[in-house]
């Protein structure tokens, strides 16, 4: 016998068992098993931390009080490809243009718009130099330098996409730049010379007067806010006559329609009668199914245009870093815009690992907040809470949220409906829909919800937030 022989006869003799092996045991065994997992389930923070507030209507109306002021308005651009042009009507957003409705005029305007290109650090106007035409900006981002306290050069104001950099070259013909601006990143403008303008106005006497007397109308007194203002007397002594005043209110306020989310679960029902022991099939294909829909609920809130809370922000209350990555300095301007009782800020967990570099870069340890259990970071005591939602660009930027929250402090509210038929969790049905010719089951799983803002300084983001190393 040779010794290949020899070692597979020990071979055999050692595969031989003496009992029961484990293989063929576990044919007579019980498996013990899990409930269905689902990777794409996430902690839902903002869904958990928004006050929900019942609209029986299904419509939910913000009543503010009249506003008779207007920020400048963020202007749009017709971009194809490199290509940049001027929409005629964005034009009406300069406050100079704001009242103005020739649409020839505009147009007229737009078409003698030029597209420039600055690369990052190059300057695009200097204080002091005539203002000989009209800048706006319509990709990048640009600094706004102006003089410190002490006559250094400071960062007054960073802009971007929809800024623009002031219109006074349409209305003061011997004006002059005010600030610097210097461009941070690549940045294209769209530029108007103050003489292509006027010959605009030499053609159009409606746009010439216009100009003539903009901003000259008398303005009625308003709060800090834009509100009109309420007329109080105070610090009198004997019977003086006591002014009189009223608080008017918006006359077109805003409504919010409940969204919906649905989809049809189909099982068969061959399923659930032979494989539910002992776990329920329809039962666990639904659980799954609402996660589903509590996730795109989610998404929608902070994405969908019309209510999603990143389209919603106040022209004024969003904010620009100063030079990418979101430092301390960033964060603290943030707080500003929500001055009044922040609630939480909601970023993407990358952007919160951003901030924790940044933080760390500078020898700063943000104290971790406890909240229901969970050890989350913090800034300035206000909680950071994680959410994949808020998206993440090709070019590794990303936004940061800052809310307050509740009706009694007129913050950030959701919006959705209980009690509503078939109601398998408040403001989500699960309704059946009969047995089709197949032998299939059917359910019709619907979500109602929305988002609301109360008040504009309820909301606050930081745009353009590079979470790259």
């Amino acid at each position: 016998m040779t010794i290949a022989d020899e070692s597979l006869h020990d071979h055999a003799e050692e595969s031989q068992s003496s009992s029961l092996s484990t293989t063929a045991a576990r044919n007579l065994a019980t498996t013990t098993k899990t409930a269905p997992q689902m990777q794409g389930v996430t902690s839902r923070w903002l869904l958990r931390l928004l006050p929900w507030v019942q609209v029986s209507g299904g419509t939910y109306r913000v009543n503010r009080r009249l506003a008779h002021t207007l920020g400048d308005g963020r202007i749009d651009f017709d971009i194809t490809g490199s290509d940049v042009s001027i929409i005629p009507e964005e034009l009406r957003e300069l406050p100079a243009l704001r009242e103005f409705t020739d649409a020839g005029a505009l147009a007229a305007l737009g078409e003698r718009f030029t597209q420039q290109e600055y690369a990052p650090g190059e300057l695009i106007a200097e204080a002091g130099a005539p203002g000989d035409r009209l800048v706006l900006i319509a990709h990048g981002r640009v600094d706004r330098i102006g003089s410190g306290k002490y006559g250094e050069d400071t960062v007054l104001e960073a802009l971007a996409g929809g800024d623009h950099l002031g219109d006074e070259p349409l209305t003061d013909p011997d004006g002059t730049w005010r600030f610097s601006y210097r461009a941070v990143t690549r940045v294209t403008v769209m530029a108007l010379s103050r003489l292509a303008a006027q010959e605009v106005m030499d053609r159009s006497p409606g746009l010439r007067e216009h100009l003539a007397t903009a901003g000259q109308d008398e303005a009625r007194p308003t709060n800090a806010s834009g509100e009109s203002a309420v007329s109080l007397s105070s610090g009198h002594h004997g019977e003086p006559t006591l002014p009189g005043t009223f608080v008017d209110y918006d006359l077109a306020p805003r409504e919010y329609e409940l969204s919906v989310a649905q989809t049809v679960l189909r099982t068969h029902s061959r399923v659930g009668d032979l494989y539910s022991d002992p776990m329920n099939q329809v039962e666990e294909q639904l659980k799954l199914t609402v996660q589903a829909l509590r996730e795109r609920q989610e998404h929608e809130m902070i994405n969908n245009r019309e209510f999603g809370l990143l389209h919603n922000v106040a022209l004024q209350q969003r904010i620009h870093t100063r030079s990418g990555p979101p430092t301390p300095d960033d964060l603290d301007d943030l707080l500003a815009t929500v001055w009044k009782d922040p609630g939480f800020l909601l970023a993407h967990p990358r952007t919160i690992a951003a901030i924790g570099r940044e933080c760390s870069a500078r020898g700063l340890y943000p104290t971790a907040v406890d909240f229901m259990g969970h050890s989350l970071p913090s800034w300035r005591g206000v909680p950071i809470f994680p959410c994949n939602k808020i998206p993440v660009t090709k070019e590794r930027t990303s936004s940061i949220l800052l809310m307050r929250t509740g009706e009694e402090k007129q913050g950030v509210v959701g919006l959705h409906q209980t009690g509503i038929p078939d109601e398998y969790e408040p403001s989500l049905s699960v309704r059946y829909m009969g047995l089709d010719d197949r032998a299939v089951l059917k359910y019709l799983v619907s979500a109602y919800y929305s988002a609301a803002v109360l008040v504009p300084d309820a909301l606050g983001v930081l745009d353009d937030v590079q979470i790259g190393h």
